[in-house]
């Protein structure tokens, strides 16, 4: 009996299990049918974490958070967040375990320095916190988007072709949220009104989704003339191009738009050579030009009625209306709220992850809006700067300053060094995509999402993975450096 087991313990346990499933189940107990996923997810957490890495970036868009379906306020992502956990878990263990997990060269870059901080100081910040398991909460959802999106992403792009995967997968996942949205906003015949959640449940709203799409565009634009392509792929790049076009179009998202804009403008300033010290005598004149007429400007801005409607001229033009626009009225009096937040602690700030269950006290008569609320359902800070300030003093808004000057330097030098070719198109696409939610993040925050997190810190990877890979002082008439490897 017990070699008849041994020999076929496979078949007995399958039946062991579905016997044991009819039981649980005649007793209404269902969670026993999840084992079988379960026990594929962690074999192939061992046997092909790369894959599973890759099917992550491919479900982010299309996950769905549990606190959009009413199932108790769990504020979950399926399945991207439960399997980040596991991935976390695993790549901690290996830290742990072995030697060279993680790239010596990665954990001395700038930027990764620069992160390390970050977490350093959120850490810290969780002692005097108003709300200590928020902030803990707060701080182990960064840390699973870091060591799997980060940390892990850069042995990832050891092999150059995943970067590649990473957008391509990311995309085709992003374009069947669209057409899904497109869809859905058709049957209300493409209105401003409906455009703020049509694409539920895969985005909470309207500005989350826009910005995503912002992402991803220049991608969209650099594939279609990526070299080695075939003809097919670069149709299937006009049409994801298409694709993202529409959704951005029609997602009535502003600040997104603006985004856009801002990346066009750099991208145009760095392809025609435009002089450093151009740029930088411009934005000093325009910035003395601003507090020379602040008065002015102001009064010109309060001139403008225009608000968000259906006419996108319109939509458009209301991105300066700061008298009668509800939604540029709320998102002023979330920042006022924030430096009002950040006056009572400036060093050590409430605690990250905060912000949404302490602003309320501290909105102003004169500030509240028609869509105003005492209760964190309207979003954050709306700021991914002044986000930190309240939550994490001036230190936390200085290193996020900082993440984002640093990341810039290393980009530009590192594009403006590489020679043309693939690994030149893959850092534009990926530090473009970043712009376009750097200048987003001075109106809106996302990196609490798996969403922007993904893309966010994926595309920071690929950056810091090329720039070790052609360092500063090597001469192009030579091969590149290899790729990285773990050092003995």
């Amino acid at each position: 009996m017990v070699r008849a087991l041994k020999a076929n313990w496979i078949p007995f346990a399958c039946v062991a299990f579905v016997l044991a499933n009819v039981l649980c189940m005649a007793k209404e107990v269902y969670w026993l049918n999840l084992l079988p996923a379960a026990l594929l997810v962690a074999w192939a957490l061992v046997a092909a974490a790369d894959k599973v890495l890759l099917f992550i970036v491919f479900a982010t868009p299309l996950s769905i958070n549990l606190e959009q379906l009413d199932l108790g306020g769990i504020g979950v992502s399926l399945p991207t967040e439960p399997l980040m956990v596991a991935v976390m878990l695993l790549f901690l263990l290996k830290v742990v375990l072995e030697r060279g997990a993680v790239d010596l060269r990665v954990l001395r870059h700038p930027i990764t320095v620069v992160i390390l901080l970050q977490l350093a100081w959120m850490a810290l910040c969780i002692l005097p916190s108003s709300m200590p398991l928020v902030s803990v909460k707060y701080l182990a959802a960064r840390l699973w988007f870091l060591c799997t999106m980060y940390f892990m992403a850069t042995r990832l792009f050891e092999e150059p072709r995943n970067m590649q995967r990473f957008f391509w997968l990311y995309t085709c996942g992003l374009a069947i949220v669209i057409g899904y949205t497109l869809v859905n906003h058709a049957q209300y015949r493409f209105e401003q009104d409906p455009a703020h959640w049509v694409m539920s449940p895969f985005f909470k709203d309207h500005t989350s989704y826009g910005a995503i799409i912002a992402f991803f565009l220049p991608f969209a634009v650099t594939a279609i003339g990526m070299p080695g392509y075939s003809r097919t792929r670069r149709g299937v790049a006009v049409f994801f191009l298409l694709v993202l076009t529409a959704g951005m179009v029609f997602s009535y998202t502003r600040a997104a738009w603006v985004g856009v804009a801002g990346a066009l403008a750099l991208f145009l300033t760095m392809r025609l050579r435009v002089p450093g010290w151009v740029v930088g005598a411009v934005a000093v004149v325009a910035g003395a030009v601003y507090f020379a007429n602040q008065d002015r400007i102001t009064i010109a801005l309060e001139r403008n009625r225009d608000e968000s409607s259906d006419d996108l001229a319109k939509h458009v033009s209301s991105i300066g209306n700061i008298r009668s626009d509800a939604s540029n009225l709320e998102r002023i009096n979330r920042w006022n709220s924030a430096l009002r937040m950040y006056e009572q602690r400036p060093v050590m700030g409430w605690g990250p992850g905060t912000y949404m269950f302490q602003y309320a006290p501290f909105q102003a008569a004169r500030d509240r809006t028609i869509i105003s609320t005492n209760f964190g359902l309207n979003g954050n800070a709306h700021s991914e700067f002044l986000g930190p300030l309240a939550e994490q003093g001036l230190p936390g808004m200085l290193l996020v300053v900082v993440l984002v000057g640093v990341s810039c330097w290393t980009a530009v030098r590192l594009y403006s060094r590489l020679p043309a070719g693939v690994d030149k198109r893959i850092v534009g696409a990926a530090f473009f995509g970043l712009v376009t939610y750097y200048i987003h993040g001075t109106l809106n925050n996302f990196l609490d999402l798996d969403k922007a997190s993904v893309p966010f810190w994926g595309f920071t990877a690929m950056i810091v993975v090329l720039d070790l890979k052609y360092p500063a002082r090597q001469a192009f008439a030579q091969p590149p450096a290899p790729s990285l490897k773990p050092q003995a």
